[in-house]
Protein backbone atom coordinates (compact mmCIF):
# COMPACT_ATOMS: atom_id res chain seq x y z
CA UNK A 1 0.00 0.00 0.00
CA UNK A 2 0.68 3.30 -1.17
CA UNK A 3 2.43 5.63 1.95
CA UNK A 4 0.89 8.91 2.36
CA UNK A 5 2.27 12.02 1.61
CA UNK A 6 1.64 16.06 2.13
CA UNK A 7 0.34 18.48 4.42
CA UNK A 8 -2.95 20.48 3.35
CA UNK A 9 -3.88 23.70 5.08
CA UNK A 10 -7.62 24.58 4.87
CA UNK A 11 -8.64 28.09 5.81
CA UNK A 12 -12.43 28.69 6.37
CA UNK A 13 -15.10 30.65 8.69
CA UNK A 14 -17.55 27.64 8.27
CA UNK A 15 -17.25 24.68 10.70
CA UNK A 16 -18.91 21.97 8.53
CA UNK A 17 -16.96 22.83 5.75
CA UNK A 18 -13.44 22.06 7.69
CA UNK A 19 -15.01 19.33 9.02
CA UNK A 20 -16.22 18.00 5.75
CA UNK A 21 -12.67 18.38 4.18
CA UNK A 22 -10.59 17.21 7.04
CA UNK A 23 -13.18 13.98 6.70
CA UNK A 24 -12.03 13.89 2.76
CA UNK A 25 -8.61 14.95 2.56
CA UNK A 26 -7.13 13.12 5.45
CA UNK A 27 -7.77 9.87 3.11
CA UNK A 28 -5.55 10.94 0.78
CA UNK A 29 -2.96 12.85 2.20
CA UNK A 30 -1.29 12.59 5.67
CA UNK A 31 -1.48 15.68 7.62
CA UNK A 32 -4.67 18.06 7.43
CA UNK A 33 -4.82 21.19 9.77
CA UNK A 34 -7.75 23.46 9.56
CA UNK A 35 -8.12 27.17 10.33
CA UNK A 36 -11.22 29.43 10.97
CA UNK A 37 -9.49 32.38 11.51
CA UNK A 38 -7.45 34.11 8.29
CA UNK A 39 -5.42 36.22 10.90
CA UNK A 40 -3.51 33.29 11.92
CA UNK A 41 -2.40 32.64 8.63
CA UNK A 42 1.19 34.95 9.14
CA UNK A 43 1.97 32.73 12.68
CA UNK A 44 1.09 29.34 10.55
CA UNK A 45 3.59 30.07 7.66
CA UNK A 46 6.07 31.42 9.94
CA UNK A 47 6.12 28.21 11.94
CA UNK A 48 5.33 25.48 9.15
CA UNK A 49 5.24 24.72 5.63
CA UNK A 50 1.95 23.18 3.44
CA UNK A 51 1.46 21.49 -0.09
CA UNK A 52 -1.62 22.93 -0.35
CA UNK A 53 -3.31 25.76 0.98
CA UNK A 54 -7.21 25.83 0.69
CA UNK A 55 -8.30 29.18 1.04
CA UNK A 56 -11.83 30.64 1.72
CA UNK A 57 -12.29 33.96 -0.03
CA UNK A 58 -14.67 35.49 1.97
CA UNK A 59 -15.07 35.79 6.02
CA UNK A 60 -16.86 38.92 7.13
CA UNK A 61 -20.80 37.80 7.51
CA UNK A 62 -22.43 38.46 4.02
CA UNK A 63 -19.58 39.12 2.06
CA UNK A 64 -19.29 37.38 -1.36
CA UNK A 65 -16.71 40.10 -3.52
CA UNK A 66 -13.86 37.58 -2.31
CA UNK A 67 -11.63 40.67 -1.57
CA UNK A 68 -10.69 39.17 1.82
CA UNK A 69 -9.44 35.82 -0.04
CA UNK A 70 -7.62 38.04 -3.01
CA UNK A 71 -6.03 40.23 0.21
CA UNK A 72 -5.29 36.79 1.79
CA UNK A 73 -3.58 35.67 -1.07
CA UNK A 74 -1.33 38.22 -1.35
CA UNK A 75 -0.04 37.66 2.32
CA UNK A 76 0.71 33.98 1.45
CA UNK A 77 2.28 34.13 -1.48
CA UNK A 78 4.31 36.96 0.29
CA UNK A 79 5.38 34.84 3.02
CA UNK A 80 6.07 31.87 0.92
CA UNK A 81 6.21 32.36 -3.31
CA UNK A 82 6.71 29.22 -3.56
CA UNK A 83 2.70 28.02 -1.85
CA UNK A 84 -0.19 26.71 -4.16
CA UNK A 85 -3.16 28.07 -3.02
CA UNK A 86 -6.16 26.71 -4.41
CA UNK A 87 -9.11 29.51 -3.63
CA UNK A 88 -12.49 28.31 -2.59
CA UNK A 89 -16.09 30.23 -2.06
CA UNK A 90 -20.12 29.36 -2.58
CA UNK A 91 -20.42 32.85 -4.76
CA UNK A 92 -17.99 32.00 -8.15
CA UNK A 93 -18.34 33.12 -11.66
CA UNK A 94 -16.12 33.17 -14.93
CA UNK A 95 -14.31 36.69 -14.30
CA UNK A 96 -14.03 35.84 -10.84
CA UNK A 97 -12.08 32.64 -11.29
CA UNK A 98 -9.59 34.63 -14.40
CA UNK A 99 -9.02 37.27 -11.93
CA UNK A 100 -7.87 34.23 -8.93
CA UNK A 101 -5.46 32.77 -11.34
CA UNK A 102 -3.95 35.85 -12.45
CA UNK A 103 -3.03 37.18 -8.77
CA UNK A 104 -1.43 33.85 -7.97
CA UNK A 105 -3.87 31.02 -7.53
CA UNK A 106 -3.44 27.68 -8.54
CA UNK A 107 -7.30 26.88 -9.16
CA UNK A 108 -10.94 27.68 -8.15
CA UNK A 109 -12.92 25.47 -6.00
CA UNK A 110 -17.19 26.52 -5.96
CA UNK A 111 -18.86 24.61 -2.88
CA UNK A 112 -20.72 22.88 -1.93
CA UNK A 113 -17.69 20.65 -4.00
CA UNK A 114 -17.79 17.97 -5.86
CA UNK A 115 -15.46 15.29 -4.13
CA UNK A 116 -14.12 13.52 -7.66
CA UNK A 117 -13.28 17.84 -8.30
CA UNK A 118 -11.67 18.50 -5.07
CA UNK A 119 -9.43 15.47 -5.12
CA UNK A 120 -8.66 16.16 -8.97
CA UNK A 121 -7.95 19.82 -7.76
CA UNK A 122 -6.08 18.60 -4.94
CA UNK A 123 -3.36 16.05 -6.75
CA UNK A 124 -2.64 18.61 -9.58
CA UNK A 125 -2.16 20.89 -6.37
CA UNK A 126 0.26 18.40 -4.84
CA UNK A 127 2.66 17.71 -8.09
CA UNK A 128 3.11 21.30 -8.67
CA UNK A 129 4.30 22.01 -4.90
CA UNK A 130 6.75 19.17 -5.72
CA UNK A 131 7.71 20.80 -8.94
CA UNK A 132 8.15 23.71 -7.45
CA UNK A 133 10.27 22.67 -4.71
CA UNK A 134 12.64 20.72 -7.04
CA UNK A 135 12.95 23.92 -8.92
CA UNK A 136 13.78 25.39 -6.15
CA UNK A 137 16.18 23.21 -4.83
CA UNK A 138 17.62 22.95 -8.29
CA UNK A 139 18.49 26.00 -8.80
CA UNK A 140 19.82 26.56 -5.13
CA UNK A 141 22.18 23.83 -6.13
CA UNK A 142 23.02 25.31 -9.10
CA UNK A 143 23.86 28.92 -7.94
CA UNK A 144 26.45 27.06 -5.00
CA UNK A 145 27.76 25.24 -7.83
CA UNK A 146 28.31 28.10 -10.31
CA UNK A 147 29.87 30.28 -7.18
CA UNK A 148 31.89 26.83 -6.18
CA UNK A 149 33.28 26.89 -10.07
CA UNK A 150 33.80 30.73 -9.77
CA UNK A 151 36.42 30.87 -7.11
CA UNK A 152 39.94 31.37 -9.70
CA UNK A 153 42.18 28.29 -9.34
CA UNK A 154 39.77 26.26 -6.56
CA UNK A 155 41.65 23.27 -8.37
CA UNK A 156 45.11 24.09 -8.41
CA UNK A 157 47.12 23.86 -5.16
CA UNK A 158 50.29 25.66 -4.40
CA UNK A 159 51.89 29.48 -3.47
CA UNK A 160 55.43 28.75 -5.51
CA UNK A 161 56.49 31.46 -7.96
CA UNK A 162 56.55 28.89 -10.60
CA UNK A 163 52.74 27.89 -9.79
CA UNK A 164 51.80 31.68 -9.60
CA UNK A 165 53.58 32.48 -12.85
CA UNK A 166 50.73 29.93 -14.51
CA UNK A 167 47.90 31.56 -12.57
CA UNK A 168 48.69 34.78 -14.21
CA UNK A 169 49.22 33.59 -17.88
CA UNK A 170 45.54 31.58 -17.51
CA UNK A 171 44.38 35.45 -16.01
CA UNK A 172 45.90 36.99 -19.07
CA UNK A 173 44.47 35.07 -21.58
CA UNK A 174 40.97 32.97 -20.32
CA UNK A 175 38.78 35.90 -21.62
CA UNK A 176 40.85 36.31 -25.46
CA UNK A 177 39.79 34.26 -27.68
CA UNK A 178 43.05 32.65 -28.97
CA UNK A 179 43.68 29.31 -29.10
CA UNK A 180 46.50 27.71 -26.53
CA UNK A 181 49.00 25.26 -26.40
CA UNK A 182 49.82 23.85 -22.55
CA UNK A 183 53.03 22.54 -22.20
CA UNK A 184 54.30 19.99 -19.59
CA UNK A 185 55.15 16.99 -17.88
CA UNK A 186 52.49 14.28 -17.13
CA UNK A 187 50.93 14.42 -14.06
CA UNK A 188 51.50 18.07 -13.86
CA UNK A 189 47.86 19.16 -14.47
CA UNK A 190 47.20 20.68 -17.68
CA UNK A 191 43.56 19.64 -18.17
CA UNK A 192 43.23 21.27 -14.78
CA UNK A 193 44.65 24.78 -16.72
CA UNK A 194 42.34 23.81 -20.07
CA UNK A 195 39.65 23.25 -17.63
CA UNK A 196 40.21 26.89 -15.80
CA UNK A 197 40.89 28.93 -19.14
CA UNK A 198 36.86 27.75 -19.80
CA UNK A 199 35.74 28.51 -16.35
CA UNK A 200 37.33 32.43 -16.36
CA UNK A 201 36.77 32.91 -20.35
CA UNK A 202 33.65 34.28 -22.55
CA UNK A 203 32.28 30.94 -22.85
CA UNK A 204 32.33 29.89 -19.29
CA UNK A 205 28.61 29.07 -19.74
CA UNK A 206 28.73 26.83 -22.73
CA UNK A 207 30.39 23.26 -22.77
CA UNK A 208 33.46 22.18 -22.53
CA UNK A 209 34.74 19.21 -24.77
CA UNK A 210 37.88 16.88 -24.02
CA UNK A 211 39.77 14.90 -26.58
CA UNK A 212 42.42 12.31 -25.79
CA UNK A 213 43.96 12.75 -29.07
CA UNK A 214 46.65 9.76 -28.20
CA UNK A 215 43.95 7.32 -27.56
CA UNK A 216 42.30 8.26 -31.35
CA UNK A 217 43.21 5.49 -33.76
CA UNK A 218 44.03 6.75 -37.61
CA UNK A 219 40.43 5.05 -38.38
CA UNK A 220 38.48 6.41 -35.48
CA UNK A 221 40.05 10.39 -35.88
CA UNK A 222 37.41 11.52 -38.65
CA UNK A 223 34.64 9.92 -36.99
CA UNK A 224 35.15 11.22 -33.48
CA UNK A 225 36.42 14.70 -34.45
CA UNK A 226 34.38 15.52 -37.12
CA UNK A 227 31.34 12.84 -36.56
CA UNK A 228 29.67 10.51 -39.13
CA UNK A 229 26.33 9.93 -41.16
CA UNK A 230 24.53 6.89 -40.87
CA UNK A 231 25.84 4.33 -43.31
CA UNK A 232 29.15 5.93 -43.87
CA UNK A 233 31.47 3.06 -42.78
CA UNK A 234 30.23 -0.58 -41.53
CA UNK A 235 29.68 0.40 -38.05
CA UNK A 236 27.94 3.60 -38.49
CA UNK A 237 24.53 2.62 -37.42
CA UNK A 238 23.31 6.77 -37.10
CA UNK A 239 24.21 9.55 -37.72
CA UNK A 240 26.47 11.08 -35.12
CA UNK A 241 27.81 14.57 -34.49
CA UNK A 242 31.60 15.03 -33.85
CA UNK A 243 33.82 16.56 -31.10
CA UNK A 244 33.80 19.71 -32.95
CA UNK A 245 30.28 20.09 -33.67
CA UNK A 246 29.50 19.54 -30.09
CA UNK A 247 31.70 21.69 -28.51
CA UNK A 248 30.51 24.79 -30.92
CA UNK A 249 30.00 27.64 -28.86
CA UNK A 250 32.22 26.53 -26.34
CA UNK A 251 35.72 24.96 -25.76
CA UNK A 252 37.79 22.33 -27.25
CA UNK A 253 40.43 20.44 -25.38
CA UNK A 254 42.66 18.36 -27.65
CA UNK A 255 45.23 16.23 -25.13
CA UNK A 256 48.42 15.31 -26.37
CA UNK A 257 48.06 16.53 -29.72
CA UNK A 258 51.90 15.44 -29.80
CA UNK A 259 50.73 11.78 -30.48
CA UNK A 260 48.83 12.63 -33.48
CA UNK A 261 50.64 11.09 -36.95
CA UNK A 262 51.21 14.20 -39.52
CA UNK A 263 48.62 12.89 -42.13
CA UNK A 264 46.25 13.79 -39.82
CA UNK A 265 47.70 16.79 -38.96
CA UNK A 266 47.23 18.04 -42.12
CA UNK A 267 42.82 17.17 -41.19
CA UNK A 268 43.03 19.00 -38.04
CA UNK A 269 44.69 21.84 -39.89
CA UNK A 270 42.24 22.53 -42.42
CA UNK A 271 39.31 22.56 -39.87
CA UNK A 272 41.37 24.65 -37.61
CA UNK A 273 41.77 27.47 -40.83
CA UNK A 274 38.15 27.24 -42.35
CA UNK A 275 36.37 26.85 -39.08
CA UNK A 276 34.10 24.29 -41.03
CA UNK A 277 33.77 19.99 -40.92
CA UNK A 278 31.90 17.82 -43.14
CA UNK A 279 30.96 14.67 -41.15
CA UNK A 280 32.29 11.44 -43.08
CA UNK A 281 29.64 10.28 -45.57
CA UNK A 282 28.30 13.59 -46.21
CA UNK A 283 29.17 16.49 -48.53
CA UNK A 284 27.30 19.16 -45.76
CA UNK A 285 29.07 22.12 -44.30
CA UNK A 286 29.25 22.29 -40.76
CA UNK A 287 29.90 25.71 -39.13
CA UNK A 288 32.65 25.40 -36.33
CA UNK A 289 32.95 28.20 -33.53
CA UNK A 290 35.43 26.55 -30.83
CA UNK A 291 37.68 28.39 -28.65
CA UNK A 292 40.86 25.75 -28.96
CA UNK A 293 42.73 24.55 -26.50
CA UNK A 294 45.75 21.81 -26.93
CA UNK A 295 47.81 20.11 -24.92
CA UNK A 296 51.35 18.27 -24.73
CA UNK A 297 54.13 16.22 -22.61
CA UNK A 298 56.24 16.51 -25.87
CA UNK A 299 59.08 18.77 -27.18
CA UNK A 300 56.69 20.17 -29.69
CA UNK A 301 58.93 22.69 -31.34
CA UNK A 302 61.95 19.39 -31.85
CA UNK A 303 59.00 17.82 -32.82
CA UNK A 304 58.57 20.51 -35.63
CA UNK A 305 62.40 20.36 -35.94
CA UNK A 306 62.54 16.71 -37.02
CA UNK A 307 59.59 17.56 -39.30
CA UNK A 308 57.38 15.57 -36.64
CA UNK A 309 54.92 18.13 -36.76
CA UNK A 310 53.40 20.38 -38.47
CA UNK A 311 54.92 23.68 -38.71
CA UNK A 312 51.93 25.73 -39.54
CA UNK A 313 49.87 23.43 -37.68
CA UNK A 314 51.83 24.74 -34.38
CA UNK A 315 50.87 28.49 -35.55
CA UNK A 316 47.54 27.65 -35.52
CA UNK A 317 47.42 25.94 -32.13
CA UNK A 318 50.02 28.10 -30.02
CA UNK A 319 48.82 31.32 -30.34
CA UNK A 320 49.69 31.55 -26.25
CA UNK A 321 51.87 28.96 -24.65
CA UNK A 322 51.24 28.11 -21.24
CA UNK A 323 54.28 26.31 -19.43
CA UNK A 324 53.35 24.12 -16.67
CA UNK A 325 56.55 23.54 -13.87
CA UNK A 326 57.21 19.60 -12.94
CA UNK A 327 56.94 19.21 -9.20
CA UNK A 328 60.54 19.18 -8.86
CA UNK A 329 60.58 23.04 -9.80
CA UNK A 330 57.89 23.84 -6.97
CA UNK A 331 58.70 21.90 -4.23
CA UNK A 332 57.50 24.47 -1.52
CA UNK A 333 54.02 23.54 -2.89
CA UNK A 334 54.25 19.94 -1.83
CA UNK A 335 53.49 20.39 2.39
CA UNK A 336 50.33 21.88 0.75
CA UNK A 337 49.69 19.52 -1.89
CA UNK A 338 50.12 16.21 1.03
CA UNK A 339 47.60 18.73 3.37
CA UNK A 340 45.05 18.86 0.42
CA UNK A 341 45.02 14.74 -0.66
CA UNK A 342 45.91 13.63 3.25
CA UNK A 343 42.32 15.54 3.75
CA UNK A 344 40.89 13.90 1.03
CA UNK A 345 41.70 10.16 1.39
CA UNK A 346 41.23 10.52 5.37
CA UNK A 347 38.02 11.38 4.72
CA UNK A 348 37.30 9.01 1.65
CA UNK A 349 39.04 5.54 3.28
CA UNK A 350 37.74 6.71 6.84
CA UNK A 351 41.05 6.36 8.40
CA UNK A 352 41.81 9.15 11.64
CA UNK A 353 45.00 10.23 10.17
CA UNK A 354 45.80 13.87 10.59
CA UNK A 355 49.18 14.59 9.88
CA UNK A 356 52.38 13.30 8.35
CA UNK A 357 55.82 13.01 10.36
CA UNK A 358 58.52 15.97 9.55
CA UNK A 359 61.06 13.70 8.76
CA UNK A 360 58.34 12.03 5.82
CA UNK A 361 57.44 15.33 4.62
CA UNK A 362 61.33 16.17 3.65
CA UNK A 363 61.91 13.06 2.27
CA UNK A 364 58.98 14.03 0.11
CA UNK A 365 60.64 17.11 -0.74
CA UNK A 366 63.76 14.94 -1.84
CA UNK A 367 62.06 13.15 -3.76
CA UNK A 368 61.73 14.14 -7.72
CA UNK A 369 58.83 13.02 -8.78
CA UNK A 370 58.73 12.00 -12.37
CA UNK A 371 54.83 11.28 -12.41
CA UNK A 372 54.30 14.86 -10.94
CA UNK A 373 51.10 16.00 -9.22
CA UNK A 374 49.71 12.62 -10.02
CA UNK A 375 52.76 10.18 -9.00
CA UNK A 376 52.44 12.24 -5.52
CA UNK A 377 48.48 12.19 -4.83
CA UNK A 378 48.67 8.47 -5.87
CA UNK A 379 51.42 7.84 -2.98
CA UNK A 380 49.54 9.49 -0.49
CA UNK A 381 46.07 7.62 -1.58
CA UNK A 382 48.15 4.43 -0.97
CA UNK A 383 49.88 5.43 1.92
CA UNK A 384 46.35 6.42 3.87
CA UNK A 385 45.08 2.88 2.94
CA UNK A 386 47.94 1.33 4.28
CA UNK A 387 48.70 2.93 7.47
CA UNK A 388 48.43 1.88 11.14
CA UNK A 389 48.67 4.55 12.90
CA UNK A 390 47.30 8.89 12.62
CA UNK A 391 50.56 9.80 11.75
CA UNK A 392 52.26 8.97 8.51
CA UNK A 393 55.69 7.98 8.45
CA UNK A 394 58.42 6.69 6.26
CA UNK A 395 57.44 3.25 6.10
CA UNK A 396 53.90 4.07 4.47
CA UNK A 397 55.52 5.14 1.14
CA UNK A 398 58.11 3.15 -1.06
CA UNK A 399 60.78 4.92 -0.28
CA UNK A 400 64.57 3.31 -1.01
CA UNK A 401 67.04 2.97 1.30
CA UNK A 402 69.05 5.10 -0.27
CA UNK A 403 67.69 7.64 -1.83
CA UNK A 404 71.03 9.08 -2.96
CA UNK A 405 71.12 6.30 -4.98
CA UNK A 406 68.88 6.76 -8.05
CA UNK A 407 66.67 9.21 -5.43
CA UNK A 408 63.31 7.20 -6.12
CA UNK A 409 60.52 5.49 -4.21
CA UNK A 410 60.99 1.49 -4.48
CA UNK A 411 60.26 -1.67 -2.64
CA UNK A 412 62.24 -2.45 0.42
CA UNK A 413 63.35 -6.39 -0.43
CA UNK A 414 63.73 -8.68 -2.90
CA UNK A 415 60.76 -10.62 -2.82
CA UNK A 416 59.99 -11.91 -6.06
CA UNK A 417 55.99 -10.90 -5.22
CA UNK A 418 56.93 -7.14 -4.06
CA UNK A 419 59.25 -7.08 -7.17
CA UNK A 420 56.52 -7.87 -9.26
CA UNK A 421 53.97 -5.74 -7.52
CA UNK A 422 56.03 -2.79 -7.98
CA UNK A 423 57.34 -3.14 -11.38
CA UNK A 424 52.95 -3.55 -12.07
CA UNK A 425 52.78 -0.59 -10.23
CA UNK A 426 55.37 1.16 -11.67
CA UNK A 427 54.38 0.76 -15.44
CA UNK A 428 50.59 1.54 -14.24
CA UNK A 429 52.54 5.39 -13.11
CA UNK A 430 54.44 5.52 -16.65
CA UNK A 431 51.17 4.84 -18.86
CA UNK A 432 49.08 6.82 -16.48
CA UNK A 433 46.94 3.77 -15.80
CA UNK A 434 46.53 2.52 -19.20
CA UNK A 435 45.83 -1.08 -19.02
CA UNK A 436 46.78 -2.22 -22.59
CA UNK A 437 50.10 -0.01 -22.91
CA UNK A 438 50.71 -1.33 -19.44
CA UNK A 439 49.83 -4.75 -20.49
CA UNK A 440 52.29 -4.25 -23.45
CA UNK A 441 55.10 -3.33 -21.85
CA UNK A 442 54.83 -5.90 -19.28
CA UNK A 443 54.21 -8.70 -21.94
CA UNK A 444 51.51 -9.79 -20.22
CA UNK A 445 48.00 -9.77 -21.91
CA UNK A 446 45.20 -7.18 -19.94
CA UNK A 447 43.56 -10.35 -18.24
CA UNK A 448 46.76 -11.56 -16.56
CA UNK A 449 47.32 -7.76 -15.88
CA UNK A 450 43.89 -7.50 -14.15
CA UNK A 451 44.49 -10.72 -12.05
CA UNK A 452 48.01 -9.27 -10.65
CA UNK A 453 46.35 -6.10 -10.11
CA UNK A 454 43.37 -7.75 -8.06
CA UNK A 455 46.27 -9.94 -6.54
CA UNK A 456 48.02 -7.13 -5.21
CA UNK A 457 45.18 -4.72 -4.77
CA UNK A 458 46.44 -2.03 -7.26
Amino acid sequence: MKKKSGKILVIDDDEDILQAARLLLKQHVSQVNTEKTPGSIPTLLKNDSYDVIFLDMNFAKGATSGKEGFQWLDKILELDPSAVVVLITAYGDVEMAVKAIKEGATDFILKPWQNERLIATLSAAMNLRKSRTEAKSLRSKQKQLSQDLDQPFHEFIGKSPAIQRVFSDIQKVAQTEANVLILGENGTGKELVARELHRQSLRAGEIFISVDMGALSETLFESELFGHTKGAFTDAKDDRAGRFEIASGGSLFLDEIGNLPLTLQAKLLTVIENRKATRLGSNKVIEIDVRLICATNMNIHEMVADNRFRQDLLYRINTVEIRIPPLRERIEDIPLLVEHFLNIYSKKYNKPISKISPSTMKRLEKYKWPGNVRELQHALERAVIMSESRTLQPSDFFFSTSESKGNSLAYKDFNLSGLEKLAIRKALDKHDGNISNTARELGISRASLYRRMEKYGL
